[in-house]
């Protein structure tokens, strides 16, 4: 009895092994997407930083085009300036 006790904790103890031999290439990938849920949670819990987080992009890209349009007037101009000379 003591002898199969022993095979069958040895036995386990393999086991134990193989399984976390055979885990370990998941770990980073799943504790990814246990990130990637947490943070879904978080959102789903505050939906006015997804609100917000839109409107601040708005706001950016809005910025940006009147920079560019600015930009390209301004080139415009000095075109039309070096045409008529």
């Amino acid at each position: 009895m003591a002898e199969r006790r022993e095979r069958l904790i040895a036995q386990a103890a393999a086991q134990r092994m193989a399984l976390a031999q055979g885990v370990e290439p998941w770990r980073i990938p799943l504790a990814r997407v246990d990130q990637g849920l947490a943070a879904l949670h978080y959102i789903k819990s505050h939906p006015a930083w997804i609100v917000g987080s839109a409107v601040l992009l708005a706001a950016l890209r809005i910025s940006r085009v009147w920079k560019q349009l600015r930009s390209a007037r301004a080139t415009w101009q000095r075109m039309h300036k070096q045409r008529d000379r």
